[in-house]
């Protein structure tokens, strides 16, 4: 086998992310087009096997207290059946930090460690060859850890629709609650659509105010802008609105249908009173006191407007997969389910109704699945009610290639937990 490292172009790896089975939207040239204002460079590195494409990766490199600080987000895109391969990636990755005059280079994997089922449980055995290969090679793993990353996320959630054919199959995957809610959304005047470039500001202003509810710092408009033109067609910003006056009109013409029966039957028990009458008079009356407590709330609601925005959703397709890469959600309507609505739209358009077969990647998740006061609880609960499983990716893997500012950099992280609980005790 001859192996050579070359430098490639952002087609060539995107054809090979396509192709890979570690491939993914992080591995593109779109990713290193739309990266390039947040970082120092960016290198698209590959290795040829015979003179044929087999493994690449994009290093995004920015600048730390020592120098330049190399990421691989969700690669290299490099099988572990042949050992030479990872062995001249990562010759080639060291070769490009040494160019940089590069501190290290940190990787993520995007290779599963361990499946677990929907509960957390293992599926199988931890596949331990990946820290075997990766070590081998010099690289330093950096541990296994839970909660959601600050780069890269080590737990996901991701389902498959092996089996399913239409949208009747998908929604009787569900589980009862998440049905109801997609159900109870659809009846609530909830409607989804893809948002146009220039209706963007919509989907920033919701993601801007989750944003400041749980706590994660929200991109802006510009960002947003640059990932439809890079990411073109592949990209969907999908919103949930709830259209108020279109609910109104249904509920008011269901509330007259009830209250017309109400009156047929209450006529038929006086001409000739039976248990079975009485029972179905009674149920139609709850159900008209329920209907008039949701006209209360849709009036109310239509002086919000005729359609409201309640949730949005980022949608990114890739040939492997679609990433529910991003989302929002506004309190004030949670009782109208859009959430649910969004991702099963995601899932039913761009999976299983797709002329591309792919999984669908829910991404993040803590990966702490019997802690009911854990921060992710929410979030684990809402990705648990569609189904699918745990993936858990490796985590990170750091080359040092600079050995002696890297130890200084070693340092300096070691110092921060000290210094962090000193001034803890100095403020006690």
């Amino acid at each position: 086998m001859i192996y050579d490292i070359t430098p490639i172009t952002f087609n060539q790896l995107d054809l090979l992310s396509a192709g890979h089975p570690q491939g993914g939207l992080q591995q593109t040239g779109h990713m290193a087009h739309l990266a390039a204002p947040d970082v120092e460079a960016t290198d698209l590195i590959g290795v040829t096997r015979n003179g044929v494409l087999t493994a690449g990766c994009l290093v995004a490199w920015t600048r730390g207290r020592f120098g330049l600080e190399g990421s691989i987000w969700l690669g290299p895109l490099c099988t572990l059946d042949d050992p030479k391969l990872l062995e001249n990636m990562t010759r080639g990755i060291r070769l490009a930090a040494r160019r940089r005059h590069a501190v290290s280079v940190t990787c993520w994997p995007n290779i599963e460690y361990q499946r677990h089922d929907a509960v957390g449980n293992p599926i199988g055995v931890p596949d331990t060859m990946i820290l075997d290969a990766y070590r081998s090679c010099g690289w330093r793993h950096r541990g296994f850890d839970t909660g959601y990353g600050k780069v890269v996320n080590r737990w996901n959630w991701v389902r498959t629709f092996d089996g399913i054919k239409d949208e009747k199959t998908l929604l009787s995957s569900y589980k009862p609650r998440t049905r109801w809610s997609v159900n109870r959304a659809r009846t609530s005047g909830v409607r989804v659509r893809e948002l146009g470039a220039d209706e963007l500001g919509t989907f920033v202003d919701i993601e801007r105010r989750t944003a400041g509810r749980r706590g994660f710092t929200a991109r802006d408009e510009d960002y947003y802008r640059r990932f439809k033109e890079t990411f073109g067609s592949r990209a969907h910003f999908m919103l949930a609105e709830i259209h108020a006056n279109e609910l109104l009109t249904g509920l008011t013409a269901e509330h007259d249908r009830l209250a017309d029966q109400l009156d047929s039957l209450k006529t038929r028990y006086e001409a000739h009173a039976t248990t079975r009458l009485k029972r179905q008079i009674d149920d139609t009356a709850r159900s008209l006191t329920a209907l008039e407590r949701r006209l209360d709330e849709a009036r109310a609601l239509t002086t919000h407007g005729s359609v409201i925005p309640a949730a949005c959703a980022l949608f990114v397709e890739h040939r492997r997969e679609t990433v529910y890469l991003t989302a929002g959600a506004l309190p004030e309507y949670r009782a109208y389910q859009a959430p649910a609505l969004l991702v099963h739209e995601g899932m039913l358009r761009l999976c299983v109704n797709s002329t591309q077969p792919r999984r669908f990647n829910m991404y993040g998740i803590t990966g702490v699945f019997n802690d009911p006061d854990d921060e992710g609880r929410g979030v684990l609960e809402f990705k648990q009610g569609f189904n699918g499983h745990a993936e858990e990716l490796v985590g990170a893997c750091t080359l040092p290639t600079s050995t002696i500012r890297y130890k200084l950099v070693e340092a300096v992280h070691a110092i921060k937990p000290l210094k962090k609980a000193g001034q803890t005790e100095d403020g006690r």
